[in-house]
């Protein structure tokens, strides 16, 4: 058993293990909050850490906070960042819904360092939490941490999957294959055309984040506990998000109605559902492939995907298309987290959102899913990727399909006429149109030439 030291609240006194460096608060958090293995995302306490960073150096300044203080309260931040994050700040993610229990745990955390450091007391919510309130620095760091994600992480995984995408579509513009519709064959198309547009709905689902993102370059610091900014400067705000952007080169700005980000959540909602936008593509992208990698015998077998481990423990020599059902999962999981931040978004009740922690959860775990999604499929499905091409020019020959180029000269009846010959006959449309018409070879060759047909205007 761990020794045991006695630390004092408001509440009266509680026993708190000697060597962690939280306090009272955080102690009756962790009695009453045993749901799950679950914690308050490490992402959204690193940029809590830094928020409480900002709101020093800003009431130092207002001349709220003595200086040799802010300064003590600076290092123990900086120190914070170096502990173990499931030792000290060991909150349960299912707490208070307002996320009150993780602040009180930052800022106790960061009082006990800097009273070692200064050799005086430092109070948790005095002078750590001054011009706070859980309220407000708990959706602000949760705005934070989406967009450090977002643009440390996430976009530059969408970029490198959409350059490698552009590169083989450039590579294969005139690989001509057999499009589908409905799973039925359909009229030619080039395996670049289909790349190209994989590409674009990609670049479509990272426009529609970036869009949405902006919404969260907006904070509430400074509204504390009802958006009123009761107990806080008024210039507070304003130097705080100077501050933040002086860690972090990125335009914060202090919300002019703190309260719209305290008791909605509708911002955060728009981002999940960008994000499942872009699960949406990934996994169309993903089922693609499974289809076109189908065989190698039964099925389509127009792609190799690269073989990376054994796919049956009963059948020798099988292998699965693994990173694209792997990722099909993921899409499945994100579009899972943005129906639970629906749910939780409506949960604003009044002046407070009191599902902040599992918003900050499930918006940080689908980026996070989804950054890793984008780099498989670039490392692990694009940078090999093999068409085969045979394969692709066999079922091209064969496809009945293409008296649809017939239409204009022969008319639909005729044309028709001709494919169900061909398909009944297995035969090629080429063969049967030279017996149903008085066209000549060389005028239905052209006619019918694949890659006129992929590309009729070019």
């Amino acid at each position: 058993m761990s020794k045991m030291r006695i630390e004092h609240d408001s509440m009266g006194n509680i026993q708190v293990p000697e060597d962690v460096y939280y306090q009272a608060q955080t102690q009756r958090a962790r009695d009453n909050f045993q749901f799950s293995e679950r914690r308050f995302p490490v992402a959204a306490l690193l940029a809590l850490l830094d928020i409480k960073l900002a709101a020093a150096q800003a009431n130092s300044q207002l001349g709220l906070l003595d200086s040799t203080m802010a300064t003590a309260i600076q290092q123990a931040i900086t120190a914070s960042k170096q502990l173990d994050f499931s030792q000290h700040f060991p909150i349960d993610l299912f707490q208070t819904g307002s996320g009150t229990s993780s602040n009180m745990n930052v800022n106790e955390v960061i009082a006990s360092l800097a009273s070692d450091i200064l050799q005086a007391e430092v109070h948790p919510n005095d002078h750590v939490n001054m011009g706070q309130s859980s309220n407000d620095v708990i959706p602000a760091c949760i705005h934070i941490s989406t967009v450090r994600r977002l643009k440390w992480q996430l976009h530059p995984a969408i970029m490198a999957l959409s350059d490698r995408l552009q590169h083989l579509a450039v590579q294969h513009s005139n690989l001509v294959k057999t499009g589908r519709t409905h799973l039925m064959d359909a009229m030619p198309i080039t395996l670049g055309q289909e790349l190209q547009c994989w590409q674009q709905q990609l670049n479509s689902a990272q426009d529609r984040i970036q869009q949405v993102e902006l919404t969260l370059n907006y904070l509430p610091l400074g509204g504390t506990a009802v958006g009123t900014g009761v107990n806080c400067d008024p210039r507070f705000a304003e130097l705080a998000c100077y501050y933040l952007q002086m860690q972090d080169p990125h335009p914060w700005q202090a919300a002019a109605n703190p309260a719209l980000y305290m008791s909605s959540q509708d911002h955060t909602l728009a981002m999940a559902s960008a994000l499942k936008g872009l699960a949406v593509t990934l996994m169309k992208i993903a089922n693609d492939l499974r289809w076109m990698n189908s065989g190698p015998i039964a099925g389509l077998h127009e792609i190799s995907l690269t073989a990376l481990q054994p796919g049956s423990s009963i059948m020798p020599g099988k292998v699965n298309p693994v990173i694209p059902e792997a990722i099909a999962m993921i899409a499945a999981e994100v579009m899972g987290n943005e129906a639970t931040i629906t749910i939780a978004a409506q949960s604003g009740n009044f002046q407070l959102n009191v599902m902040l922690p599992l918003i900050a959860d499930k918006l940080l775990s689908s980026i996070d899913l989804l950054t890793h999604a984008c780099q498989a499929m670039t490392d692990k499905v694009f940078a090999e990727f093999q068409p085969n091409v045979d394969n692709l020019t066999q079922a091209l020959q064969k496809n009945p399909i293409l008296a649809t180029a017939l239409n204009s000269v022969l008319g639909y009846d005729m044309a028709a006429n001709i494919a169900k010959r061909a398909d009944a006959e297995h035969k090629s449309v080429l063969e049967i149109a030279l017996e149903e018409t008085e066209l000549g070879e060389s005028e239905l060759k052209a006619i019918l030439d694949p890659l006129h047909l992929a590309k009729p205007h070019q």
